[in-house]
Order: structure tokens, then C-alpha cells, then sequence
């Protein structure tokens, strides 16, 4: 592939990890509310859940562009993938985020789907991490 500028995509892929990353903490404290209204039995604010709702799809969103970004960037610089562990720390964050949705819409019918979406959502932070650093060292070798 031969794109004009893959500067671009980098870019993008900067700006939407650190967009996602910041979301990821927006769901942290959202969630921590959630669970603290409920445990508490208090009446809960509608935005609270809706925010958390809203900020689960952008999460989606940004994942699903960061994995096409990467997937289009390396195609078009190397014409192959799978040049380093980003990939696999890539693919087990955009598998987390969706298993993480998938559990979430379960929780109303299944109580349980409640711990399930919790606890992804802790292995989604070691994939975070795992991506951000195997990123870093794959983005050096783009810049000049």
C-alpha cells in the first residue's frame, strides 16, 4: 500500500491511545460510582450510569480505530504484520473491550455477568499497559 504520509496514522494512533486511556480512567471513576450508589443503596443519578454507558461506546470506538490504524499503517510500511508483540497485546485489548461489553450487556439478566464485567476490566488494565509499552518501542522506529 502506498499511503502519502504514514506520520498521519501515527498520529491518530497517539492521539487515540491516549484518548482511550483517558476514557478507561472516566470509566474507572463512573464504575466506582455506580458500585458505591448500589452499595450503598442510595438512589442512584441517572446521568451516572449513562455517562459510564456513553464512555463504554467511545472506549469501542477508539479501540476498533486504533486496530485499523495499525492494522493499515504496518500493511502500508512493511506489507505484512505481526513485526513485534504489539500486535498480540493490541488484539487481547480490542478482545478485552468487546468480552467487557459482552458481559455488561448480560448484567441486568445475569447478576453474576456484574463480577465477570469487573474483572475483565482488571485484565484490560495489564493489557493496557502491555500495549502501551510494546507501542512506545514500535512508534520509535517510526519517528525521524
Amino acid at each position: 500500500m502506498d499511503l502519502p504520509s504514514f506520520i498521519w496514522l501515527w498520529r491518530i494512533a497517539a492521539w487515540s491511545m491516549g484518548l482511550s486511556l483517558t476514557v478507561y480512567a472516566g470509566l474507572l471513576v463512573t464504575g466506582t460510582g455506580v458500585w458505591y450508589v448500589r452499595s450503598h443503596q442510595l438512589s442512584q443519578p441517572n446521568w451516572l450510569r449513562i455517562l459510564h454507558i456513553v464512555l463504554g461506546g467511545v472506549l469501542v470506538t477508539l479501540v476498533l480505530l486504533l486496530l485499523s490504524v495499525g492494522i493499515v499503517g504496518t500493511l502500508g510500511e512493511h506489507g505484512s504484520l505481526g513485526h513485534s508483540w504489539h500486535l498480540g497485546a493490541g488484539l487481547s485489548v480490542v478482545s478485552l473491550v468487546l468480552a467487557s461489553v459482552g458481559a455488561a450487556s448480560q448484567i441486568a439478566a445475569r447478576p453474576w455477568a456484574r463480577s465477570l464485567h469487573v474483572a475483565i476490566n482488571g485484565v484490560l488494565f495489564i493489557a493496557f499497559a502491555a500495549v502501551s509499552y510494546s507501542g512506545w518501542s514500535v512508534v520509535q522506529q517510526y519517528l525521524p
